[in-house]
């Protein structure tokens, strides 16, 4: 399988839904895979940042991995969000968790032990050799404290095998544009910054992993798509549209902000699991007016 094609476009990094009670709301999440598909995104990634993963149990995992299986039954591919700041417990995840319909796997950075650029080539070296599928880097040094350099990011596709990509979000343009640049033909990179998914498509990326395009995925997806065909006009007009949306959607938090939007779509209850909270009453308003002006 070529990874760099098959998850080429917009994957959506999928909420968790909750109901009142907080456990996990299947009926809504069987909602939001069937409306994202129906919409034409290319893939679909469950358990990341976006899905509240760090608050959802191992045995909760395996139930909404198997349940994304089943409701998704081919239909496009699934990734699957498997990280952490413990090398050791994310291997074991990597061989307990039910990954055997998995296309990839996501796998953040390792978050607050702010390892150097030798641990995190470690950190994932052993994750590569223990992973029962391909793996894509997350680079996110927003939330983890460390950041991939790009040099770093190329030494592991170069050298690490079961490496098949990297989900870009430190915001770095230059870092980008070295990495493009240098890296192996077959090497995936996507864009994780909704904000700057087209110009990054426009420096040589291969698509994004989105936020935006739970609540958008029609317009997010034909968005990228126009981006790849290298039609930056139509594909400007769709995102200056978009372009309110990202502001309100990380505003506060993520995923609060897009779980706001879909409550008032409908779609889902406003429910986080603490330490995440819903967005203050002041944004739910902007974003009512948001949607009710689309």
């Amino acid at each position: 399988m070529d990874i760099s094609q098959t998850l080429r476009g917009t994957g959506v990094a999928i909420i968790t839904p909750f109901r009142s009670d907080k456990q996990v709301d299947f009926t809504a999440l069987g909602r939001m895979i069937d409306f994202i598909i129906a919409e034409k995104a290319e893939y679909i990634v469950t358990l990341g940042t976006t899905g509240e993963s760090p608050v959802v149990s191992k045995e909760e995992k395996a139930d909404i991995i198997r349940f994304t299986y089943e409701r998704v039954a081919f239909r496009v591919p699934v990734v699957v969000g498997v990280g952490g700041n413990d090398t050791n417990a994310v291997v074991k995840e990597l061989q307990s968790l039910p990954l055997e319909k998995a296309t990839a796997v996501l796998s953040a950075s390792p978050y607050y032990n702010k390892p150097s650029q030798e641990g995190l080539f470690q950190h994932y070296r052993v994750l590569a050799e223990s992973s029962p599928k391909p793996i894509l880097l997350y680079n996110v040094p927003g939330r983890t404290g460390r950041g991939l350099t790009a040099a770093t990011t190329l030494r592991i596709a170069r050298e690490v095998k079961n490496i098949a990509g990297i989900k870009e979000a430190s915001g770095d343009m230059q870092l980008c544009m070295e990495l493009l640049r240098d890296k192996p033909e077959d090497f995936l990179v996507v864009s994780g910054d909704d904000a700057l998914a087209l110009p990054q498509i426009a420096c040589g990326m291969s698509g994004v992993i989105s936020v935006v395009a739970n609540a958008f995925p029609g317009d997010f997806s034909n968005m990228v798509r126009l981006c790849l065909q290298q039609d930056f006009t139509e594909a400007k007009k769709i995102n200056d549209r978009l372009m309110p949306s990202y502001d309100l959607m990380f505003s506060e938090n993520n995923p609060a902000g897009i779980k706001a939007f879909l409550y008032e779509m409908g779609m889902i209850e406003n429910e986080m699991r603490l330490p995440l909270v819903p967005v203050s009453e002041a944004l739910q308003e902007e974003i009512k007016t948001y949607l009710r002006n689309q």
